[in-house]
């Protein structure tokens, strides 16, 4: 079921959309915002969370509404905010941060770069799954692992990059977790 934030629901065809925004990308922002004010109505913080806690509740809760989306990410991606909505949930993720030790530039550093991984991995997720449980074709594990085997890593390889995402993207958002631990030195 693929959902579509403002043209779908409206049943607006593209030609009377352009009279309501100045152009695609002005279209793109107002769908980003809108996706951005359902993930956050459907991502409840608790003010009593870690720094870490929060980098995770976050970025599992923008995974989950982009995925809800056909190229969710894509759209997200390279939009501008064309609201406030965003600001009040910034202002307190930087609030915790700066509280936990970290500097102004620090905090959005390691919020940015979770966010980064976030959007990059559903892109790459959305490639192959372009809503949950709908795969796409040629992204079949077994066959390509057929065409490679003369490079026997390579072939084995397609098992850890397209499957099971759920636990890839976990392992890999422990990871920059565990980086700006590592970096910035606070637990």
């Amino acid at each position: 079921m693929s959902r579509t934030p403002s043209a779908r629901a409206s049943g607006a065809k593209a030609p009377a959309l352009y009279r309501h925004f100045k152009d695609k990308q002005a279209l793109l922002d107002e769908m980003a915002t809108e996706m951005y004010r359902r993930m956050a109505a459907g991502t409840p913080l608790d003010p009593d969370d870690t720094w870490q806690e929060r980098l995770l509740r976050t970025n599992r809760g923008l995974r989950a509404a982009l995925r809800g989306y056909h190229d969710g990410a894509k759209v997200f991606s390279g939009s501008r905010f064309t609201g406030m909505v965003h600001a009040e949930q910034m202002e307190d993720g930087l609030r915790l941060f700066t509280a936990a030790g970290f500097t102004l530039a620090q905090a959005v550093r390691a919020t940015s770069t979770a966010y980064a991984y976030t959007l990059g991995f559903v892109t790459e997720e959305q490639g192959v799954e372009p809503l949950p449980g709908e795969r796409r074709e040629g992204y079949d594990i077994d066959e390509r692992a057929r065409m490679m085997a003369h490079h026997p890593l390579s072939a084995r390889a397609g098992a850890e990059i397209f499957a099971d995402h759920d636990q890839h993207f976990e392992e890999g958002l422990a990871l920059v977790i565990a980086g700006i631990e590592a970096r910035y030195g606070i637990r």
